[in-house]
């Protein structure tokens, strides 16, 4: 069993940046498919792909690549199962100057530090990459 599958998701892109491999293949759920898609539409992935394997679901993230270098250099968990870490929008502070993003998990879904600090809609602040 378990106990953090976000923190799972991290470590495994974590690694495959690290071999340079591809991308990168992992159970599926709701909350990994979001944190997906707010990566890819921030630039740090080339793509995300839902499969379906039988009775199981698959999440398969297509990594990119600068120049050989990975465009994910650091990818943190912040809110952990035993810590959770809540904030409100305008405590909101910006990653590596603006180079990252921070992303929270809110009640409209999971976006990213800058759409919330807009919107005013603070939540849990699942990690920061950049």
């Amino acid at each position: 069993m378990m106990t953090d599958p976000i923190a799972d998701m991290l470590t495994r892109i974590r690694n495959a940046n690290l071999r340079r491999n591809p991308e990168v293949v992992m159970p599926s759920s709701k909350m990994k498919a979001s944190i997906a898609q707010v990566l890819q539409e921030e630039g740090f992935v080339d793509g995300v792909q839902m499969e379906e394997d039988g009775v199981f679901r698959t999440l398969k993230i297509r990594l990119r690549y600068w120049q050989g270098e990975p465009v994910i250099r650091k990818i943190v968990r912040i809110s952990k199962p035993g810590l959770r870490q809540y904030t409100k929008a305008g405590d909101l502070r910006s990653v590596v100057n603006g180079q990252g993003i921070a992303i929270v998990s809110t009640s409209r879904g999971v976006m990213v530090d800058r759409q919330c600090r807009s919107e005013g809609i603070g939540g849990e602040l699942l990690c920061e990459v950049w």
